[in-house]
């Protein structure tokens, strides 16, 4: 491959990345620090592209030059950022997760497809109650913030910054069409991690706990009522119809809690990794191998969006029982 083809290349690849409203143009200029001038000549190919700055794009594209070049290699290109407790500000983390979907948005094809581990981070922001906990218990056991040592949980010290933020996010994931594989153990390390709270005695009242334990229930409601559906809906508005949903309830399987975006037909995978951390890649190979992956998972599963009423009716019984077993168990 030539250079001039390389480079023909590069740009193919940025357009395809990049959502319709978004001028290329502009959008290069400012990675190569540019003007707009001689942004179009190199799009044109009317002058090369230096070393750094083919280096430039590829990171901010995650364009690998193995794949472009067709080499053949074992290496996959990621780029991520890894959560600093020391340095960690909550409300910047929400910040990226609002830019990362409303970048999504702006394609006219897009769809993302969440192996649900956990519960998937967007549904937190449904209820102010489990957005709170989960925010606590990151703070408190995974980033071991020292201001949280000692500090009981409340649900009044959850910020309202925090809240709108994930509202914003929330109100972007749900205009994506989405798809969501989940299992019985989904919900289980939520639950586990609530009784591990009352079992230490870090709630501040026991109201705290029937509050959060309320949330998950009309959580597991809310996410019933779009399965039947088939569409995403606000808690606030069951008449607007969002995102199309659809819901896969896999019985043997733990899921890894990864993602996989397609934005008009460009693939785009994250990897989820120590709860917080995430790598992010646009590999052609890799993504390709998780859809496949994502695929085999699906014939495994059972679709329980729109169809499936029996199963679907299953599911949720179960996961509701989990948290009435619970509830119960507070008054024992």
């Amino acid at each position: 491959m030539s250079t001039s083809e390389l480079q023909i290349q590069i740009f193919q690849h940025v357009k395809a990345k990049l959502p319709s409203h978004i001028s290329m143009v502009d959008e290069v200029a400012q990675i190569l620090d540019v003007s707009t001038d001689s942004a179009y000549r190199r799009i044109r190919g009317e002058k090369a592209l230096g070393l750094e700055e083919v280096y430039k794009l590829c990171v901010q594209y995650s364009l690998s030059l193995d794949n472009l070049l067709s080499l053949k290699s074992d290496a996959f290109m990621f780029k991520g950022n890894f959560v600093n407790p020391r340095a960690f500000k909550y409300d910047e983390y929400l910040s990226n997760i609002v830019q990362q979907v409303k970048y999504m948005n702006g394609f006219k094809q897009k769809s993302m497809t969440f192996l649900a581990k956990d519960i998937p981070i967007f549904h937190h922001f449904n209820f102010r109650e489990i957005a709170a906990f989960k925010y606590y218990f990151w703070m408190r056991n995974i980033l071991q913030n020292p201001e949280f040592a000692t500090k009981k949980f409340s649900l009044n010290d959850y910020p309202d910054e925090y809240w709108d933020l994930g509202q914003k996010a929330l109100g972007y994931y749900n205009q994506l069409d989405s798809e969501e594989l989940w299992n019985i153990e989904s919900i289980n390390s939520t639950l586990r991690q609530i009784d591990y709270y009352y079992e230490s005695n870090i709630f501040s009242n026991s109201d705290e706990i029937y509050a959060l334990y309320d949330a998950a229930d009309k959580l597991i409601s809310h996410l019933e009522y779009q399965a039947t559906e088939g569409y995403k809906y606000s808690v606030d508005n069951l008449n607007n119809r969002l995102g199309k949903y659809q819901m896969y309830f896999n019985e043997i399987l733990i899921l890894e809690g990864n993602i996989l975006v397609t934005l008009d037909g460009t693939k785009m995978a994250f990897l989820i990794h120590n709860v917080l951390n995430f790598l992010q890649t646009n590999d052609v190979r890799f993504c390709d191998n998780m859809h496949e992956h994502i695929q085999n998972l699906k014939r495994k599963s059972t679709l329980i969006s729109t169809v499936s009423e029996r199963e679907r009716s299953r599911f949720f019984k179960y996961l509701r029982q989990r948290i009435e077993n619970r509830k119960q168990s507070l008054k024992a």
